[in-house]
């Protein structure tokens, strides 16, 4: 090989490595903007998180006084939040429904069919007990499959604090509910509340099981 034929070859070695490195620096580039926008969103969504709690604790003393003054007894009536402030239980009477952050291991967006995605965190209430639901649960998958097999709605919080968070119920067919991040805490478990309390239960005909007032 002349020394033309050397300098061909490491021109050519040259430009691929130039390109190799061009196209990671994209990826790396856009995997780090995921990063960050996942961060924040995960900050603000146990913030709200955490205020939501308080506010669940509220709303189980309110309808604790509201029973009482019936004549109903009040012991049914409680919320527990596990140690890591990830789960918030309320059970009142026969419903149990709990809220939890624990579906934020990864950067995720929520799809939008009309405007950008919208990277946020995301907090899921459910239908009954999440310590029950997810009994015997092996992976974030499994997990997943349960959250969503059992949803009632979802609150989507972006990673930037002054836009809105997006709640989602799941049965209005995915209709889009903005609420402020000052409501947001107060609005999303009251609307919960309401979806699973306002309705009930019809006694088992085949495939019919309850219904919303």
């Amino acid at each position: 090989m002349n020394n033309y034929e050397n300098f061909d070859s490491m021109e050519t070695n040259f430009r691929k490595s130039a390109l190799i490195q061009e196209r990671v620096n994209l990826v790396s580039s856009h995997m780090y903007k995921q990063f960050l926008d996942y961060s924040h969103a995960t900050v603000n969504t146990n913030k709200i998180f955490a205020v939501m709690s308080d506010n669940l604790g509220e709303i189980v003393e309110t309808l604790k006084d509201g029973f009482s003054s019936r004549g109903v007894t009040t012991q049914n009536i409680y919320i527990e939040t596990d140690i890591q402030k990830s789960v918030t239980v309320v059970n009142i009477l026969w419903q149990k429904m709990s809220f939890t952050t624990r579906c934020n291991f990864q950067p995720q967006a929520l799809y939008r069919e009309v405007g950008p995605h919208l990277f946020s965190g995301r907090i899921i209430a459910i239908k009954g007990n999440y310590n029950d639901i997810m009994n015997g649960v092996s992976s974030h998958e499994e997990e997943m499959e349960r959250l969503l097999a059992n949803e009632i709605a979802s609150l989507y919080v972006p990673a930037e604090i002054n836009q809105n968070a997006v709640m989602k119920i799941k049965h209005l067919s995915g209709r889009e509910f903005l609420l402020n991040t000052v409501d947001a805490p107060r609005e999303f478990p009251l609307k919960v509340v309401e979806t699973v309390c306002g309705g009930g239960l019809y006694h088992v005909e085949g495939s019919i099981k309850s219904f919303n007032l």
